[in-house]
C-alpha cells in the first residue's frame, strides 16, 4: 500500500485518491444521533401519496462545526490529454478565463492517467510535436496558433486571447479526430507519450495565474532507469525552467501507481514510491525557488488486496444508461466502504493527514453524450460534494474543467454545462465549515430486510465568508430531492422564523432531466458575454414559510440573521 511522503512541507503531505462515487453515509457530531441526510422509511405498505404529504422538520447544530474543510474544497482538474487534442492552446480564451475565475479560489490539478507519459522539452515552438495532419491544418491551423502565441507574448501580465471562429472550428475538427485516439487508449489502457514544451507550460501557468487557481503539476513517475529507480532528468529540467520563470507551482509524483503493471508491465511498490518522493523532495530543495514548494501524494485507485485504492470515474460497469439512473439511490450510495477504508488506513499510518479526492466526474471514458453533460448528472455531483464534506474530505478535484468528452464543466463551444452552474452557486454560497443536520418527519417502521435509502438529502454549511451579501453567522443548506413528488420542509429549532433566501436550480426547457441548461428561480442562467456572469438573485421566503422542494430538483437555502456561533469566527 502506498505510503505518504516522509518529507516535510509547509502543507501536510496528502493522499490524493481517485474516486468513483463519493456518496457516503453522513457522519454527525455526538450532539446529534440522526444522520445528516434524511433517512426515508421504506415505501412498502404506505398509501399512495403518503410521502408526498410528509412534512419534514429540519434543524441544524449552530454551536460548532463537525468538519472544517480546505477553503479550496471544490477544485478543478485538467487532463494532460489537453496537450494532445490541442485545446491547451485555447486556455487563454477570454471566455474560458472568465468561467474559471468564477470557480476561484481553487486548486487546478494537471494530472490523470497520462501524467506518467509526459516528457518535458525546454523549447518554445515545436510544430513537429503537434503531429501530422491535413494540409489545411498545417497551413491555417498551425499558422493561426503561432500568430496567437506572438500576440500573447506582446501582452504583459495576464495574457488573454480572442480566437477567430474559423480557428475554433478547425480546432473542434482536429479535437474530434484526436478524441477517437484518446478514447481507444483509455479503453485499451495503453497510452502514448506526450511532450509538454516550455510553451505548453507557459500557457498552462498563464491560465492558472489569470484565473486565481493554484497549479498542482503531476510529474512522470514511470520515467525509470534500468534498475527501476526513478529517472529525474526530465523533472529537473522542468523545475529549473519553472523556477526561472518564477512559476508558483505545487507538485505531485505519478498517477495511480497501482495500475502501472497493467499499463506498462512493471510495478512500483510502496517502498520504492516512498524513495521516489524523498528524491523529489531533495530535487525541490536543490532548486532554490522550490525549496519550500508543496508536495502532494501519493494517489491511488481501485481497491485490491492490501492496497486502499479507488476507482477512476463513475459507474465503470455501465449502469448509467438513461437520465433517471442518476437518481437511483443504490448508485448514489456506491463505494461507502471504500472511503471508510481509506480513512482508516490514513488514520492508522499517518494520523492528521488530509484526504483529497481527485479525478471526480460523472462517467467513465469521457462520459456519455446527452447524459453525463445534462441536468441529471448534477444530482450525482452535488451529492458527492455533500457526502465528501460530511466525511471530512479536504478537497474534491473535479475532472474536468474543460476537455474532450462529456464529463467536463464547460463544453467545446465554451458554454457552461449544468454542473458548472451548480458548482458556481456552491462556490458563492457554501463555506468550508460543515454543520450537523437533524431531520424529523412522519415515519413508519421499515419492513424486515428492506434497505432504507435516502431520497431527500440535506447538507448544511456556514455560508461562505467571501459572499459579502451575507454577514458572518449565516447558514447555507442545500437539499437534493430525488422523489418524484414535491417535499415540504419546515425549519425548526434554531432555524424557526428566520428569513430564507432560496436559490432553486431546475432544468430549463422541455428536455427535463436531459436539459443542458439550468434556470435559477425560474430564470435561465447564461453567461451574458465573454466577461459577465448573470446575477444570481435569490427568491426571498418570508420568515416561518415552509420550503416546498419540487420533484427531482436541487436547491440552496441561505438562513439569514441567525447569527450562528459556529459561523461567526
Amino acid at each position: 500500500m502506498p505510503k505518504s511522503s516522509p518529507c516535510a512541507s509547509p502543507w501536510p503531505s496528502l493522499w490524493l485518491a481517485s474516486l468513483v462515487v463519493l456518496v457516503v453515509q453522513s457522519v454527525l457530531s455526538s450532539s446529534y444521533s440522526s444522520p445528516s441526510s434524511y433517512q426515508r422509511p421504506a415505501a412498502g405498505g404506505k398509501r399512495p401519496g403518503f410521502m408526498g404529504r410528509t412534512l419534514v422538520l429540519l434543524d441544524v447544530n449552530t454551536r460548532s462545526p463537525i468538519r472544517v474543510l480546505n477553503d479550496n474544497f471544490l477544485s478543478l482538474q485538467l487532463d494532460p490529454s489537453i496537450i494532445k487534442d490541442g485545446w491547451l492552446d485555447f486556455l487563454s480564451s477570454k471566455r474560458l478565463v472568465t468561467l474559471a475565475r468564477g470557480l476561484a479560489p481553487a486548486f487546478l490539478r494537471f494530472g490523470g492517467k497520462r501524467t506518467d507519459f509526459l516528457q518535458f522539452n525546454n523549447q518554445k515552438n515545436l510544430a513537429k510535436f503537434r503531429g501530422p495532419g491535413p494540409d489545411y491544418y498545417l497551413k491555417n491551423y498551425e499558422d493561426d496558433i503561432v500568430r496567437s502565441d506572438i500576440a500573447l507574448d506582446k501582452q504583459k501580465g495576464c495574457k488573454v486571447a480572442h480566437h477567430p471562429d474559423i480557428m475554433l472550428e478547425l480546432q473542434r475538427e482536429k479535437a474530434a479526430t484526436t478524441q477517437l485516439v484518446l478514447l481507444k487508449e483509455q479503453l485499451s489502457n495503453i497510452y502514448s507519450n506526450i511532450t509538454i514544451t516550455a510553451r505548453s507550460l507557459d500557457k498552462l501557468y498563464n491560465f492558472a495565474d489569470c484565473t486565481g487557481l493554484h497549479l498542482i503539476l503531476g510529474l512522470n513517475a514511470l520515467h525509470r532507469n534500468p534498475d527501476n529507480s526513478w529517472n529525474t532528468s526530465s523533472t529537473l529540467s522542468l523545475l529549473k525552467y519553472g523556477a526561472g520563470k518564477k512559476y508558483n507551482i505545487s507538485w505531485e509524483l505519478g498517477n495511480e501507481p497501482n495500475a502501472y503493471r497493467s499499463m506498462v508491465g512493471r510495478s512500483v511498490n510502496s517502498t520504492q514510491l516512498a524513495e521516489d518522493y524523498a528524491k523529489l523532495r531533495t530535487l525541490l530543495q536543490s532548486v532554490r525557488y522550490y525549496h519550500r514548494a508543496h508536495l502532494f501524494g501519493p494517489n491511488a485507485g481501485r481497491p485490491r488486496k492490501n492496497a486502499i485504492l479507488l476507482l477512476d470515474g463513475y459507474y465503470m460497469d455501465g449502469r448509467v444508461n438513461k437520465a433517471e439512473d442518476f437518481l437511483k439511490t443504490r448508485l448514489l450510495d456506491t463505494l461507502t466502504e471504500q472511503i471508510t477504508k481509506v480513512a482508516k488506513v490514513v488514520n492508522t499510518h499517518t494520523p492528521g493527514k488530509k484526504v483529497w479526492l481527485g479525478g471526480l466526474g460523472p462517467a467513465w471514458t469521457g462520459g456519455i453524450n446527452n447524459l453525463s453533460d445534462t441536468y441529471a448528472a448534477s444530482f450525482l455531483w452535488m451529492n458527492a460534494l455533500g457526502v465528501a464534506a460530511v466525511q471530512g474530505i479536504d478537497v474534491v478535484l473535479r475532472h474536468s474543467f474543460f476537455d474532450y468528452g462529456y464529463t467536463h464543466l464547460v463544453d467545446q463551444q465554451f458554454n457552461p454545462l449544468p454542473d458548472y452552474w451548480f458548482s458556481l452557486v456552491f462556490k458563492r454560497l457554501v463555506g468550508p465549515r460543515v454543520l450537523a443536520v437533524r431531520v424529523a418527519g412522519l415515519q413508519r417502521k421499515p419492513q424486515p430486510g428492506r434497505v432504507i435509502r435516502d431520497k431527500l438529502r440535506i447538507y448544511a454549511h456556514c455560508t461562505s465568508f467571501d459572499n459579502h451579501n451575507y454577514v458572518r453567522g449565516s447558514i447555507t443548506i442545500y437539499i437534493i430531492n430525488l422523489h418524484r413528488s414535491r417535499k415540504k420542509i419546515k425549519l425548526a429549532g434554531t432555524l424557526r422564523n428566520k428569513t430564507v433566501h432560496q436559490y432553486l436550480l431546475q432544468p430549463h426547457g422541455k428536455d427535463g432531466l436531459r436539459a443542458r441548461h439550468v434556470e435559477l428561480n425560474g430564470e435561465k442562467l447564461l453567461i451574458q458575454d465573454n466577461e459577465t456572469f448573470p446575477e444570481l438573485k435569490p427568491k426571498i421566503l418570508r420568515a416561518g414559510r415552509t420550503i416546498a422542494m419540487p420533484p427531482m430538483t436541487i436547491g440552496f437555502y441561505v438562513i439569514k440573521n441567525i447569527n450562528a456561533y459556529a459561523c461567526r469566527r
